[in-house]
């Protein structure tokens, strides 16, 4: 089937199922997938494919939008925050499951959007405040699980490790913050949205460490979906070893990497084309 762009398509039938095929063409256009930075690597690798048959499946449910859609993404990553209070492994499994129905959300809600023809500034807004909170509420729980509120170590709550991960989560949400403000910088000037070229710094020693940094990758480890992998890693070493020495150890990481990154990141914008 060829792709249709969005004047050419015949209204939506929501009481007829789309096949996989007139789906993939709407809502996966082309390119879409291969946008590195627009489309999350877990996206790319297998969540697309499910979450086609998922919206496949709720392409004819009219009783749930795309908003109310992103709406259960905002619970669902706040609630992983939460789930990390629970002690032991369990509370870092259930963690890292939420994160990926979060993930799933993330992915269905705009395909549904797309489908329907229900795409909004309102659902891109609850977006974007929904990747903010749900980062922040699961470095905030990490820093809450550290602190040990059940005294599984037999001693007092250590508010310090609450501190740093409440740090975190204040560095996760500049960043992204760093990011969206180009936008709102440039339309307040009167310019149009910034192109993909511009992110280059206008530095060459400064573009060189740039490309560096990105081929180690390390400022992705404070994203939902890295982190909670790496606090399910924590978990399973303390688990193994008994205590909260890695879990505490992956705050540290974590808050120092949102702190450096907040930093660089800033500095990448400034020196770079997007503000010009």
């Amino acid at each position: 089937m060829s792709k249709q762009s969005t004047a050419e398509r015949p209204p939506v039938d929501l009481t007829r199922r789309p096949s996989i095929e007139e789906l993939r063409a709407v809502i996966h256009p082309e390119g879409m997938l291969q946008r590195r930075s627009a489309e999350h690597w877990a996206g790319r690798l297998y969540m697309r494919k499910i979450s086609l048959r998922i919206t496949r499946i709720l392409s004819t449910v009219t009783a749930i939008t795309p908003n109310g859609l992103t709406y259960l993404m905002m619970v669902t990553g706040i609630l992983a925050g939460a789930a990390l209070v629970v002690p032991g492994l369990a509370g870092a499994v259930l963690a890292a499951l939420l994160i990926q129905v979060y993930l799933l959300l993330d992915c269905v809600d705009g395909e549904v959007a797309r489908w329907r023809r229900q795409t909004s500034l309102t659902g891109v807004y609850l977006d974007r405040v929904g990747h903010y909170m749900s980062e922040a509420a699961l470095l905030t729980g990490l820093g809450l699980r550290a602190t040990d509120l059940f005294h599984q170590e037999g001693g007092a709550a250590h508010w310090e490790w609450a501190f740093l991960g409440t740090l975190a989560a204040l560095g996760a949400i500049l960043i992204k913050s760093e990011t969206d403000l180009v936008d709102v910088a440039r339309a307040r000037s009167g310019m149009t949205a910034v192109e993909d070229s511009a992110s280059v710094p206008r530095s060459a020693g400064v573009a060189k460490a740039r490309r560096a940094a990105s081929l180690l990758k390390f400022h992705r480890l404070v994203g939902a979906v890295e982190a909670s992998l790496f606090i399910l890693a924590a978990g399973i070493a303390d688990a193994v070893q008994g205590g909260l020495f890695f879990t505490r150890l992956a705050v540290v990481v974590l808050a120092a990497i949102a702190m450096l990154q907040t930093v660089l990141h800033l500095l990448s914008i400034v020196l770079s084309s997007r503000l010009r």
